[in-house]
């Protein structure tokens, strides 16, 4: 798994766990997902942890639990096809990204929307 970090502000403008869902796209759709909180800023992080414990939960409701607006500080959201786990976004003290995926497409459609993003 390769990866990449950048940080969650362009400007003035905070990088949400939604948008990078968004960014993803197709091939996040079909992805389960576990979220972790290390600290809980808003009820929904509480609801997100729940539904992780069981099944976890489909891409459409971890993005409708991270919209409108939700910033996290220190949380991790795991997204698995088939118990294989394929994407790692890592919220680190609502200042950095870091994102480990499989697909280097997932990480390369990253780096065109966030041209600051360097390899870890």
């Amino acid at each position: 798994m390769k990866g990449i970090t950048f940080p969650a502000w362009h400007g003035k403008r905070y990088v949400t766990l939604a948008e990078l869902l968004v960014r993803l796209g197709s091939l996040g759709l079909d992805l389960t997902w576990r979220v972790e909180c290390d600290e809980i800023v808003d009820p929904r992080c509480v609801e997100m942890e729940r539904l992780s414990v069981d099944g976890g939960m489909d891409t459409l409701t971890l993005l409708s639990l991270t919209t409108p607006f939700l910033q996290l500080i220190d949380a991790e959201a795991r997204g698995s096809a088939e118990d294989k786990l394929m994407v790692i976004l890592t919220e680190v003290d609502s200042s950095l990204w870091d994102v480990r995926a499989v697909d280097e497409r997932v990480l390369s459609e990253l780096r065109r929307h966030y041209p600051g993003a360097t390899d870890i």
